[in-house]
């Protein structure tokens, strides 16, 4: 007689979310032990230091563990959820029976007594509602799969909870696009359902959530704590120390990953930042003209600047570059991967413009506008963060006029413009008002030396302030 095989309990290990990514920092699970998946159901929504992502599960099944907490780092490859065939993990426990043991090697089960928590149930309605990020390139890509009733759980004291009240419908799922919002309204205890969306279409926006308490207290309500806010990006304070009144804010997820990576970027490299002043009165009155002529195609002048970023670097490549200090190289890129600084509600963000030395000035203004939105509502895929040749920084926006910033490591060079002004300047002979701004270029010194750093600088200060020297060198 042969023996009948059991098919085996199979456990889903973090896949690779991008490159360079090594670890992801668990948000809030999508199930909880016991709950049955299907194949490509999202089980858990992770952050990584490049953006926030919902994680398929590709096995179908009963739920047996959950290896992490929310809050607590997986290195990619170690265990993430354990997934039992349904034959193999039996049936479901009667109503208001005890629940099933996690298993060896469950961390925990964070679902136990979360049936009433408002966050866990603005989750549950996300997925009926279809939104949230789906990790790209893993999975079907196709919408939510149905859940399943989840058994009853023992109430307090042994009493267990009597049947359900019959459901006349389900509420409308709140309109939220940004897994920050999501994330935030959990860390404050706020019901997304009682927010009032002001962004296009009812979304609701961080400033939605940060207006909140003041609405609150209108209203004659209590009015929410408050909570000291240190800023974009950064993570939720733990508190304030009794003793000195000190806020401790966790260096974790975005802010680690940022801190991480320009330390290690002033570690490695010898970086120099030389600048100089322009005058950039001819490139605004050229987009003038430009969106006066194709007003259905507008530029902006960070996609003036873009374009002539990669005009310079097709003349000095060697500042599109990288150095591998491991096999003692200097690696010249042969295609320009542009990324744009980008300043956001989870931190500064570097999305990449692929190959941007294909586009023309029209097509890399629309690249650029979808880019930067992308980034700051949390949507981009984390291969768009990564994988930049050479970085644009417009810290104008800001209202300063110059900066050092520090390179975004492996790359070799930084460009970035300052606020644009007026200022005094001498304009053909004669003292005039013009439209001033200063450039800087960071780089690293491995890659080349001042003549070659001088001379792209050069080039793009003179493209700035006569656009047909542009036109005659494309």
């Amino acid at each position: 007689m042969t023996d009948v095989v059991a098919p085996a309990v199979q456990v889903f290990n973090l896949p690779d979310l991008g490159e360079g990514l090594t670890e992801a920092e668990i948000v809030a699970w999508r199930v909880a032990v016991g709950d049955i998946v299907e194949v490509d159901q999202p089980v858990v929504e992770v952050e990584t230091a490049k953006a926030v992502v919902d994680v398929p599960c590709p096995y179908a099944g009963r739920v047996v563990a959950l290896h992490g907490s929310p809050g607590q780092a997986r290195p990619v490859g170690q265990p993430l959820i354990t997934v039992a065939p349904l034959a193999e993990a039996g049936p479901a426990a009667p109503a208001g029976g005890p629940a099933p043991a996690a298993g060896p090697g469950a961390d925990t089960d964070p679902e136990a007594g979360r049936d009433t928590d408002p966050a866990h149930a603005t989750y549950r309605e996300e997925e009926r509602a279809g939104s949230g990020n789906v990790l790209i390139g893993y999975g079907t890509g196709h919408g939510p799969a149905g859940r399943r009733r989840r058994r009853p759980r023992p109430g307090p004291a042994g009493n267990r909870p009597a049947a359900p009240p019959a459901r006349t419908a389900e509420p409308a799922a709140p309109l939220v696009i940004s897994p920050l919002v999501r994330r935030l309204a959990v860390e404050r205890g706020v019901d997304l359902h009682e927010v009032r969306g002001t962004g296009p279409g009812g979304v609701i926006r961080r400033a939605d959530l940060d207006a909140l308490p003041a609405r609150v207290a209108a209203a004659g309500a209590p009015a929410l704590a408050a909570v000291a806010d240190p800023g974009p990006g950064w993570p939720a304070p733990a508190g304030p120390d009794s003793a000195s009144g000190d806020v401790v804010i966790p260096l974790r997820g975005v802010r680690k990953a940022i801190a991480d990576k320009l330390s290690r970027s002033r570690r490695e490299i010898p970086e120099v930042t030389i600048w100089v002043d322009v005058d950039a009165t001819a490139l605004l009155e050229t987009r003038a003209a430009i969106n006066a002529a194709r007003p259905e195609q507008p530029v902006s002048i960070l996609a003036l600047l873009a374009r002539i970023c990669v005009a310079g670097l097709r003349r000095f490549p060697q500042l599109n570059a990288r150095v591998d200090a491991e096999r003692g190289e200097i690696v010249q890129s042969g295609r320009i991967h542009l990324g744009i600084a980008a300043q956001t509600d989870r931190g500064l963000m570097v999305p990449v413009i692929a190959d941007a030395q294909r586009l023309d000035t029209s097509q890399l203004s629309a690249a650029l506008a979808e880019t930067t939105a992308g980034a700051r509502a949390g949507t981009l895929p984390p291969a768009r963060l990564t994988g930049g040749t050479f970085t644009l920084n417009n810290y104008g926006v800001f209202g300063v006029d110059g900066s050092t910033p520090i390179i975004n490591h492996p790359e070799a060079a930084l460009l970035g413009i300052g606020r644009i002004v007026d200022k005094p300047w001498v304009h053909d002979g004669a003292l005039a008002v013009r439209k001033v701004a200063e450039v800087s270029l960071t780089f690293d010194h491995r890659v080349c030396d001042g003549g070659v750093a001088g001379g792209f600088l050069r080039y793009v200060a003179d493209c700035i302030e006569s656009p047909p020297v542009l036109i005659a060198t494309l």
